[in-house]
C-alpha cells in the first residue's frame, strides 16, 4: 500500500523544516518531486540527496506570494513531466504580534505567505489536475487553525490557518467532481528553521509539558504519515478532512 512510484508531487517549501521533511517522505515512497523555494541552492542540494533514492526531481525558485512565480513553476512542472498528481502546500512564514500591537504590513505579509499563497497554488496546480481528472492537494495548515492559545499572541497566524483549514473543506466541496480530494494537516509543535529558537527555551518546553498530552515535540517524519496516507491511491474516498498531528493538543 502507499506506493508512490509513477507519480509527480510538488512540494513547497522544500528548502527547510516540513517541507524537507516531507520532500525526503515522498520520495522514499518512490514519487518524482517538483521542490520549489526562494532558496534554490539549498533546493539544489536536496536534489542531490533525493535522486539517490531513485526518483526524478525538479528544483524551482519560487515565491508562493507572487502570483507570475507560481504560474511559472506550474507551466514547467506540466512541460517536464507532462502531469501532477499531488501537491502539498507546505510554505508558509508569520509575523508573531497579538490583535492589539499588529501592524498592516505584519497582518499582510502573514495572510499573503500562509493562506492566499495556498489559493494560487491550488489554483494553478489544481487547472493540471483537472486536465487528467486526477490530483490530490494536500493543506499544511496548524493546531493554531483550530483553536487559540494563551503562550504567544500570533493573531495573523491564528486567522491564516484557521483560514486554510475551511478553504481545504469549500476546495474539496468543489473539486470532487475532477477527481481531486483536498485535505488539510495541522501540525503541532515541530523544530523547523522558524520555531527552533521558541521551542528550546525552558518557558516553551514547560508550556508544552502542560498542554501536549503525550508531553513532547513531533519528531522529524512524524508528519510524513499522514501526508502519504492522504496522497495516496488508498485514499481515494477521503476529501475535506482536517488531520491534527499534534500529540493530542486539540483534544483536550
Amino acid at each position: 500500500m502507499f506506493n508512490l512510484k509513477g507519480r509527480v508531487a510538488v512540494i513547497s517549501g522544500a528548502s527547510s523544516g516540513l517541507g524537507k521533511q516531507m520532500a525526503r517522505g515522498f520520495a522514499e515512497q518512490g514519487a518524482d518531486l517538483v521542490i520549489l523555494a526562494r532558496r534554490v541552492e539549498k533546493l539544489e542540494e536536496l536534489k542531490e540527496e533525493l535522486e539517490q533514492k531513485g526518483v526524478k526531481v525538479l528544483p524551482i525558485k519560487c515565491d508562493v506570494t507572487s502570483t507570475e512565480d507560481i504560474d511559472n513553476a506550474a507551466k514547467l512542472s506540466e512541460e517536464t513531466f507532462g502531469k501532477v498528481d499531488i501537491l502539498v502546500n507546505c510554505a508558509g512564514s508569520s509575523k508573531d504580534k497579538g490583535v492589539l500591537e499588529m501592524t498592516d504590513e505584519e497582518w499582510d505579509f502573514t495572510i499573503a505567505t500562509d493562506e492566499t499563497s495556498v489559493f494560487k497554488m491550488t489554483r494553478a496546480f489544481g487547472n493540471i489536475m483537472k486536465k487528467n481528472n486526477y490530483g490530490r492537494v494536500i493543506n499544511i495548515a496548524s493546531m493554531y487553525g483550530l483553536v487559540g492559545n494563551t503562550e504567544i499572541p500570533t493573531i495573523a497566524y491564528h486567522s491564516s490557518k484557521g483560514a486554510v483549514v475551511n478553504f481545504t473543506r469549500a476546495a474539496a466541496a468543489e473539486l470532487a467532481k475532477y477527481n481531486i480530494t483536498v485535505n488539510a494537516i495541522c501540525p503541532g509543535y515541530f523544530y523547523t528553521e522558524l520555531t527552533t529558537e521558541v521551542l528550546d527555551t525552558d518557558m516553551f518546553k514547560a508550556f508544552a509539558d502542560s498542554h501536549v498530552p503525550m508531553k513532547r515535540y513531533g519528531k522529524e517524519g512524524e508528519l510524513n504519515a499522514g501526508a502519504i496516507f492522504l496522497a495516496s491511491e488508498e485514499a481515494s474516498y477521503v476529501t475535506g478532512v482536517i488531520l491534527p498531528i499534534d500529540g493530542g493538543y486539540t483534544c483536550v
